[in-house]
């Protein structure tokens, strides 16, 4: 960074040493013509749109990134459930239930904190309970492999998922694009003429627009769990839809070790 500033600010100092005494050497006498505003004005702008393309690119990817995580988690937890019905029958239950309750969490508690950027420790009750169960049922289980399996490709979907929960684009690199798009719509209205500039003037409005709505798309985009264009738990909701269903269908609701937002239910006999 220390270099990069230096060789910015001696190239500066050069540039201004050339205009002043090295170009009426070139140039002869006291020449008045040369670059204006108008001239600087197009590089600033191309600059500005490959920024702002490269931004959109990144911070679509990153989108895209997350939907594919939550795919994916949700993919190994469905897995995970439907291999649990070749346990033995009381860690089956405890799987079937983990399984559902994982899911749970991870659409009512997780996934409104990851709007924020955040994190919930409701999922890790149960993928925690997953471990547990799996040291009961042993390594001698045909089972025991697949269910680590399983539950491996649901861990790192999760992991991929909260990733992509915090913005791509480094908040330094948005503001300075702010600053950037504000220069370049100044030095634009710069470049317009006084008179008769109906025309120009409502250009003008519609690039600030188009420029400044591009800007917003971005930041929006780049936080995947908040703001409009927002990636939902559609796979997770349905894997736990149709798991409530298999459950229900071998066992009773009071059976499901938690409640609807996912947390675990009070011992029973307990307050």
């Amino acid at each position: 960074m220390t270099i990069t500033l230096l060789v910015a600010l001696l190239a500066l100092a050069a540039g201004i040493a050339a205009n002043r005494f090295l170009r009426p050497r070139l140039m002869g006498g006291d020449d008045a013509e040369g670059m204006g505003v108008r001239d600087l004005i197009g590089p600033l702008m191309t600059l500005t749109i490959l920024i702002l393309a490269f931004m959109l690119v990144t911070a679509s990817t990153s989108n895209g990134r997350a939907d594919d995580a939550a795919r994916a988690e949700a993919h190994a937890l469905d897995h995970l459930a439907e291999v649990a019905d070749y346990a033995p029958p009381a860690l089956r239950q405890r799987l079937r239930g983990d399984a559902v309750c994982y899911a749970r969490a991870v659409e009512q508690k997780e996934w409104p904190a990851m709007a924020e950027g955040e994190g919930s420790s409701a999922p890790s009750v149960w993928s925690r309970d997953f471990r547990a169960t799996f040291k009961e049922l042993g390594t001698n289980s045909p089972t025991f492999g697949m269910l680590v399996a399983a539950d491996d490709q649901r861990s790192l979907g999760r992991q991929a998922r909260m990733a992509e929960s915090t913005p791509t684009i480094p908040p330094l690199i948005y503001w300075f694009m702010l600053l950037n798009l504000a220069v370049t719509v100044v030095g634009l209205g710069l470049c317009l003429p006084r008179k008769d500039n109906k025309g120009p003037l409502t250009a003008l409005v519609v690039v600030t627009v188009l420029l400044t709505a591009t800007l917003l798309i971005i930041r929006d985009v780049d936080r995947p769990f908040g703001g409009v264009i927002v990636v939902e738990p559609v796979q997770m909701t349905e894997v736990e839809k149709e798991s409530v269903r298999d459950f229900l269908a071998d066992y009773p609701a009071d059976r499901l070790p938690c409640d609807e937002q996912g947390l675990p239910r009070p011992p029973k006999g307990g307050s």
